[in-house]
């Protein structure tokens, strides 16, 4: 996905004050824009909120009717440093195609997890299926300083674990561990990211106290976090201090749970780049647009990006 940080990305403000022992949960809306001829909800990044753990990008893909003439998601080919890649699909199809050499099918219930490391480059086409509609997640995690300069990496899993809740509903973990079952994904810090299936009703879930976590609705809902309602397009977010979560589904809904311990490096993130500083992110645009082998070339039909100027004085 291209473009996480434009200068009007704000937050809706603080929810009111959670209950005595609670941490404070609070309310972010995110903003409507189009990605790859989709319409998406971009929940991360935001003024006020900028990550949950090391997860600094969330943009809710579609629903969008697919089908003639309306082909699904088409993002040209475009750079990647410092980050891993998840995408997580409710309905449709996304081809990936990436300068590793990988072509690989996402369908609903399968885990693409691609690694950047110092540089890779990938496009997400349509399959040429025809499929009806198109939703699901697309997501960043911040690679820590040890491997943010390391090798790129692929990996597809279509066998993930599944732990059932109370009351019907169940949980896939798509990284990390939740409740004892562990994603067999890759994780360069201890995150947690996890689709949540409810039945109408009320859950108690465990959740790791020194993290902080966010939730959004995939589809369903609404929910209630104790006094806080939860609507389509809000990010809900906690920090550190509360280890049960309290979901309340009004009706049947499908819920993203992402959790990790605060991500302590410092962070700077531009276009298609996370990194430490503004110079890092300049010379990741140079490379890109000299066409070096940092990033390496994608077998796609599509024509590779461009990177927008600079929006900061690179003589500063």
């Amino acid at each position: 996905m291209s473009g996480p940080l434009e200068r009007d990305e704000a937050a809706t403000g603080a929810s009111p004050g959670a209950g005595p022992g609670q941490a404070e949960v609070e309310l972010f809306r995110g903003r409507a824009t189009e990605v790859g001829g989709v319409p998406v909800t971009r929940l991360l990044p935001q003024r006020a909120r900028r990550s949950v753990g090391p997860w600094c990008f969330l943009d809710l893909l579609g629903p969008v009717s697919t089908g003639p003439g309306r082909p699904g998601l088409a993002v040209p080919p475009h750079p990647h440093c410092g980050l891993q890649t998840v995408t997580w699909l409710l309905h449709g199809e996304v081809l990936h195609r990436d300068s590793l050499g990988s072509e690989q099918v996402v369908r609903p219930g399968e885990l693409s997890l691609m690694t950047a490391g110092h540089g890779v480059a990938h496009a997400e086409e349509p399959t040429g299926r025809a499929l009806p509609r198109l939703q699901g997640a697309q997501l960043w995690i911040a690679q820590p300083a040890a491997t943010a300069g390391g090798a790129a990496a692929f990996e597809h899993h279509v066998d993930l674990p599944v732990l059932p809740l109370p009351g019907g509903g169940q949980a896939r973990v798509l990284v990390g561990e939740l409740a004892g079952a562990r994603s067999p994904a890759r994780r360069d810090t201890p995150h947690l990211g996890a689709e949540l299936r409810l039945p109408a009703g009320s859950l108690r879930l465990p959740v790791r106290a020194a993290d902080e976590h966010g939730l959004c609705l995939l589809a369903g809902g609404p929910l209630r976090l104790g006094l806080h309602r939860l609507e389509p397009g809000v990010l809900a977010v906690w920090p550190p201090g509360r280890d049960v979560v309290t979901v309340e589904a009004e009706r049947p809904a499908v819920v993203l749970l992402l959790g990790g311990p605060p991500f302590e490096e410092p962070l700077v993130m531009w276009w298609n780049f996370v990194g430490r500083s503004r110079v890092e992110l300049a010379e990741a645009r140079r490379a890109w647009e000299a066409g070096e082998p940092r990033f390496g070339p994608v077998r796609s039909a599509l024509p590779r990006l461009v990177a927008p100027p600079l929006p900061w004085d690179t003589a500063r």
